[in-house]
């Protein structure tokens, strides 16, 4: 496995050749703008975080809606991520930043492998799952649009892992970027 981070081309050559929607890649450029403004918000404050691991993994996060639009596309994704020989830390990205999280037991309702950790852990992740809920399509909404979304979604754990991501990162960042 290699370590070493794609640059932001390479990254978004990934999405083309992953024939990956332009609504897709607009979105994803959306969430690593705004995932990179909040790394670099944290570095500005001395909170030890990896903007371009931030960016990258934000810009790489959603390849797996080149084959599945459905919440499958982070295990989807982060397959074709170990495929092109990505690092471990972006693969981690992608596998962890749907709905907040996803716990062991609605991992195997959904049939994902077991054993794996699909809630995000690292500054980087959480980050970058945080940007996502924060960017409808390529657009910012408030953090209560996803709440709301979620809740009526029938999904009150994840609207709840989503309420917590945002005190969490609110406690860090202060104001949102």
């Amino acid at each position: 496995m290699n370590d070493k981070l794609p640059s932001r081309e390479q990254a978004l050559r990934l999405l083309y050749e992953n024939r990956c929607s332009a609504e897709v890649v607009k979105h994803c450029k959306a969430v690593a703008k705004l995932g990179l403004e909040i790394a670099q918000a944290l570095k500005a404050k001395g909170i030890n975080v990896d903007p371009e691991l931030v960016e990258i993994g934000a810009i790489l996060h959603d390849i797996g809606r080149s084959k599945t639009h459905s919440v499958h596309h982070a295990v989807v994704g982060a397959e074709i991520a170990k495929s092109e020989g990505l690092p471990d830390s972006v693969v981690s990205i992608i596998k962890r930043h749907v709905g907040g999280g996803i716990t062991s037991s609605e991992a195997e309702e959904l049939g994902w492998p077991t054993g794996d950790v699909y809630v995000p852990l690292t500054l980087e992740e959480k980050i970058v799952s945080y940007a996502d809920k924060l960017i409808e399509k390529s657009k910012r909404v408030p953090i209560e649009v996803t709440i709301k979304q979620l809740s009526r979604g029938l999904k009150p754990e994840a609207a709840e892992r989503v309420r917590k991501l945002h005190e969490e990162m609110n406690a860090l960042i202060g104001d949102q970027p």
